[in-house]
């Protein structure tokens, strides 16, 4: 199995979307790219934790490649859009790219450029190496108390 963890915006509507895919073994939300290892829905919200909505792929390489799956990425949010996805409005809506290994960083500049040349140079989806990822257990379970 292999990991993707990719911010598009407000992590629940992607989540399913990927959840959907053959190949996807697992999905989870979270926060990556902030300044701890933890945090809450509530700091992130503040926009001082630098922290992203996430969601974090499992999934079967042999099923579905990291290509196809940042392929899908871009085709179901808006990479042109800085820090805002929708009606969602704030760093932690941003698109941004969180690599794993020189591979995925690999791949992730080859497609951000082919998506660059189809935006006129207009794609402000970020590339950055893994840092800081936290589940957003937190949230998860005041969303299920509502």
């Amino acid at each position: 199995m292999e990991i993707a963890v990719l911010a598009l915006g407000c992590f629940w509507g992607p989540e399913i979307k990927f959840g959907k895919l053959e190949g996807i073994i697992k999905t989870e939300v979270g926060y990556c790219g902030g300044n701890s290892t933890t945090t809450t829905y509530e700091k992130v919200c503040s926009g001082n934790t630098n922290h992203a909505e996430v969601v974090r792929l499992e999934f079967d390489p042999k099923k579905i490649s990291y290509e196809k799956i940042l392929q899908y990425f871009f085709e179901i949010h808006d990479p042109t859009t800085q820090n805002a996805q929708g009606p969602d409005i704030g760093t932690q809506y941003r698109s941004e790219i969180f690599y794993i290994n020189e591979n995925q960083l690999k791949i992730a500049q080859k497609i951000i450029e082919e998506k660059n040349k189809k935006f006129s140079g207009k794609v402000v989806t970020k590339l950055s190496k893994i840092n800081n990822y936290c589940k957003a257990e937190d949230y998860h379970q005041k969303y299920l108390e509502k």
